[in-house]
Formats: structure tokens, sequence, C-alpha cells
């Protein structure tokens, strides 16, 4: 019997011409800043973005845990959505690490609401109260289903935060699927922001890697805490290379992922229009709400199970499936078949 895995798209294996570029990639020590195939990467995707620098990290967790403390000081606050990544599925490591407060607020979907987070921030709080000095927000919103953040939400909440000396960090873990979804340019993404995450080994596909993206003053303090947390590298020109490969030649593809993900959407809806709704899935991220199946998310699990698909859970009544490079359209639609069946029952 096949198996089609859907638990996430960082479960994809390295093309062969990826492979290829690893095995011939020039290298040199990266704690010293000399490797050559990092080096120039990372002035790629800084300008990508409209930024003056980026660094590339071996997880999007420690991008996105190094940014939060670059912009927020031990005791101060930070904002973000209440089922962020940064809050839910970084295992408390801001505070751990950092000393950061957070504090969250609730939106369907995850979908930004600027002026709800703009009423809801204090900064300058004084004496008595926790200062807000930054705001995370994620784009997509994985637990939200990979729902893409409005473009002028985002530019509404940078402009109030700015007026207010409230930093903006962009978790873009997903954003390479929102840039192709909305054919909004990275650059404008990234001009929105003080410091943005972009991952390498979820829907591009690479083995591994993902960069935090800033200012050049930004970037130098972030080498140094990448090392205080145990994240330098030495020749790590073999992992960046394919992770340039996947830049260069798995960004457009993601589309294929979205229209998988909507045969499958549209195939549970046909028969339970409650457990998901099409219209809501942007990208390649499918969540299941068991509340309306009749049965709980490791029920939904085993039935699939049985017929070689492996999918996650997000909770109780929460299942969650994910397209991705290593998954088919005819497998998908294998997939669309056997959870209409399921569903229907």
């Amino acid at each position: 019997m096949q198996t089609i895995d859907l638990r996430s798209d960082t479960v994809t294996s390295p093309t062969p011409a990826m492979r290829e570029a690893m095995a011939v990639a020039k290298v040199g020590d990266d704690v010293y800043a000399e490797d050559p195939t990092a080096n120039a990467f990372e002035r790629r995707i800084a300008a990508a973005f409209g930024h003056e620098a980026s660094l590339f990290m071996p997880t999007g967790s420690l991008a996105n845990q190094i940014a939060m403390r670059l912009l927020v000081a031990p005791g101060e606050e930070l904002i973000c959505e209440s089922m962020a990544h940064v809050a839910r599925a970084e295992l408390g490591a801001a505070a751990v690490f950092s000393g950061i407060t957070f504090r969250t607020l609730s939106e369907p979907r995850g979908i930004l609401n600027a002026n709800r987070i703009l009423d809801f921030i204090t900064p300058n709080a004084g004496p008595h109260l926790v200062s807000t000095t930054a705001v995370a927000i994620e784009n997509t919103h994985n637990f939200g289903g990979g729902s893409i953040q409005p473009i002028d939400e985002i530019e509404t909440l940078r402009h109030g935060l700015a007026e207010q000396g409230v930093k903006l960090h962009l978790d873009g873990a997903r954003l390479w699927n929102a840039h192709v979804a909305t054919g909004i340019p990275l650059n404008r993404f990234g001009k929105a922001f003080d410091t943005l995450s972009v991952c390498m080994s979820k829907g591009l596909g690479a083995p591994i890697g993902s960069f935090l993206i800033s200012s050049q003053e930004n970037i130098d303090k972030a080498r140094i805490w990448r090392k205080r947390y145990g994240g330098g590298m030495r020749q790590i020109g073999v992992i960046a290379s394919a992770a340039e490969y996947a830049f260069d030649n798995h960004i457009q593809r993601l589309a294929d992922d979205h229209k998988n993900a909507q045969i499958i959407a549209k195939a549970v809806s046909k028969v339970n229009s409650e457990v998901i709704n099409p219209e809501h899935v942007e990208t390649n991220i499918l969540v299941f709400d068991m509340r309306k199946a009749g049965f709980t998310s490791s029920e939904f699990i085993s039935k699939a199970a049985a017929h070689g698909i492996k999918i996650g859970a997000i909770g109780p009544m929460t299942a969650r499936a994910i397209t991705h490079l290593d998954v088919s359209q005819n497998e998908c639609e294998f997939v669309a078949e056997t959870f209409a069946k399921i569903f229907n029952h």
C-alpha cells in the first residue's frame, strides 16, 4: 500500500538536482563568516525583501527567537495572535531564554485586524504595567489553516505601530505561499517589517534552513545571538546551496500545492460542508473541524492511516493536512476520494 504523508510540508526529501547542488557547493567556516555560498545567498535574500542584510539559521524557530530578542528587552511585551507559532509551538522559548512577556488576542482563522492590535497595545506603560515593544504576525497563519494576512492590514498596522515606536516582526515561515497566492512582491512584504523570518524547508522543500532578515545593525547582533544560542555553524554552504536551489526553482510551483489542497477541500465539502470550507483554504494547509464530523482527530488519523494516508492533529477535535512538493495531483485526488468516503460515513 502506498504511503501519502500530509502531516506537514517539512517531510519532503531533497530532489536529485538539489543534492547535486549540495555536492558541488563551495564552502568555508561560517562562524568566521567565510562560507562563500552562504554569504552570497544571504545577500540575495536580503535584496529580495528590500532589507540590508540577512543571516542563515538552522531553524525557523531560532530565527524567530533571535528576532524577538532583538526587538524586545527582558520584562517587556510582545503582542501576537493566540494561535501564532511563536506563542504556541516554540515551547515558551521567548520566556525561557529572553524573559519576554506575551499577550495574545484571538482572531477568526488568525487573520490580522490592525485596528484591534493598535487598540490592544500599551507602549510606554510606565512603572506599574508591562510596555509593548513589538508585535509579531504570522503569514501564512499555520493553525489558521494557511490563511493569508491582508497586505492592507499589514501596512495599516505598520504605520500605526511606527507612530508609537513599536516594532513589527513577521514569522514568514510560509510567506512564499502568500506571495504566490496573491502576487504581492516579496519586497512589499519586507518593507512592512523590522525583522522577518522565512523558511526554506517547508513549502520550498529544502532539507534545512531559514533566514532572519533585517537591518545590517540587527543582523550583526543576530550573528552573536546565533552563536550564543548554540546555532553557529561551520561549512554551511552544503545546506545553503540546497536552500538556494529551492529558492530558484520551487517558489512558483507552490501554486500546484494550493490547487491540490483545493481538490481535497472541495471533495470533503461536498459530503460535509461543515467540516471544511474550500473558500478558507487559501494555500496548502487544510484544517478539518472534527466537531462537525462525529469523530475525533485521533479517530480520523486512524481512518486515514488505514488507507496509507498520514495526517496530523492540532487539537482533539481539529485535524490538519498539508500538501507539498512530494505529493502529486494524482495522490491528492486519491486522498480527496478517501476523505470524502470517511466523512460521508
